[in-house]
């Protein structure tokens, strides 16, 4: 368990700190009015925490205070790790982002395109290119989300009992046959769209790497990185520092238990939601990012591999707005392209929030957040633990919030 303490004043790393307890002022209102249980947020810049500060409570029936190790689910927080993972096995000539991935997932060889009919009576053609590497790690291999019902596939995904949520028994590698049968929404690599892409990434690293995914993130991130909390299962010993989960209703939030326990009772490592960890672990996750895949002298990837996983991958270099499907996204779809699993900024007026050109970052479904930020030398975390994530306008507020504060 590892505590986080403000390293530099405010000042000295180029913030106004009069400006900066805006912060907290707006995001306390939240937890004022009853709209959020509790929140933590962390900025670090050149290297040092600027700013650490928590308020309200992680189990608002039991009255536990949000703390500085509080544990957190962070959904697709998870997603960007995953990612990283892969670019593991890239780097030790295992994958090449342009490989099928039937090449290891067999059940994958002949995917088909969903062109009409319902949920029960789909109506499907061959796809004419095969799924690879690179569309699980950019959302554009044509896969749904189940809680997404606004495609026939999404449905077809529910009715199946392929919930993101939980899913009883079966193991990963079921799953990802489950999948495999089921039509995508287009044929890969030519939209984008948010999906079940990084829990089939999951599995072929564990094909790849002959490692159970849990097994390899902790020998090859968790471990090296010291995130010493961050898993997929959450010990015993550890849960009274879990923050509940909530759902957002017009009233506030609701206690959301039987969501927070099929994660427990949940049998394989989901890439794309499955873990929990605390601001100081993860924080760990974006410094190595910020610092090109090193820190505190261990190397996890090469520079040009970790600017590559923030590049802009979506065809055309277009914004997720032009080649997205407007149905859901952690971050907003116009003026951000995406990179392996991880939005980034193309254009800051055409996004309509602050930042700089080239930061990235991505989001839970519980609300949580995150922003590195290379021009600036900047990250920042948020982490609470509200569903939907499109509840609050959190997000917009923590970036215009925060640069609104940086004045050198």
């Amino acid at each position: 368990m590892t505590n986080l303490e403000v390293e530099i004043e405010p000042a000295a790393a180029g913030f106004d700190p009069d400006r900066l307890n805006r912060l907290d002022n707006r995001l306390g209102r939240f937890v004022d009015e009853g709209r959020l249980a509790g929140w933590q947020v962390v900025i670090s810049r050149h290297g040092k925490v600027v700013h650490a500060s928590c308020r309200g409570e992680r189990d608002a029936a039991r009255h536990l205070p949000i703390e500085s190790e509080t544990i957190y689910r962070i959904f697709s927080m998870t997603k960007p790790i995953t990612a990283l993972a892969a670019m593991i096995l890239v780097e030790q000539g295992e994958l090449l982002l342009t490989d099928p991935i039937s090449r290891w997932l067999p059940e994958f060889a002949n995917p088909q395109i969903f062109v009409g009919g319902s949920d029960l009576a789909p109506t499907t053609v061959a796809a004419t290119e095969p799924i690879r590497v690179r569309h699980l790690l950019n959302h554009t291999a044509g896969f749904a989300y189940g809680f997404l019902r606004a495609h026939p596939v999404a449905m077809m995904y529910r009715n199946a009992g392929l919930d993101e949520f939980g899913a009883g028994s079966n193991t990963l590698a079921q799953m990802s046959e489950q999948w495999a049968a089921m039509p995508l929404v287009f044929e890969p690599g030519t939209e984008w769209q948010y999906s079940i892409a990084s829990d089939v990434l999951g599995r072929l690293i564990e094909v790849v790497s002959g490692t159970p995914l849990d097994a390899f993130f902790d020998k090859h991130i968790l471990g090296p990185l010291g995130m010493v909390d961050t898993a997929f299962r959450m010990p015993e010993d550890k849960r009274d520092r879990l923050a509940e989960l909530y759902l957002s209703t017009p009233a506030g939030f609701t206690a959301a238990s039987s969501i927070s326990e099929a994660i427990f009772t949940e049998r394989w490592p989901s890439g794309g939601a499955g873990l929990v960890s605390t601001a100081a672990d993860y924080r760990r996750f974006t410094q190595l990012l910020l610092r090109d895949g090193e820190l505190d002298g261990v190397r996890l990837l090469a520079p040009a591999t970790a600017r590559l996983m923030h590049a802009n991958h979506l065809p055309g270099n277009q914004d997720l707005a032009s080649v997205g499907r407007l149905l859901f996204a952690e971050f907003p779809m116009a003026g951000m392209g995406f990179g392996l699993s991880m939005a980034t900024m193309l254009d800051v007026a055409a996004a309509g929030m602050a930042g700089s050109v080239g930061d990235y970052g991505w989001g839970g479904f519980a609300s949580t957040a995150f922003v590195v930020d290379p021009q600036l030398d900047l990250t920042y975390e948020f982490y609470t633990q509200l569903m939907p994530s499109s509840a609050l306008p959190i997000r917009p507020l923590l970036r215009q919030l925060i640069h609104q504060a940086i004045v050198e």
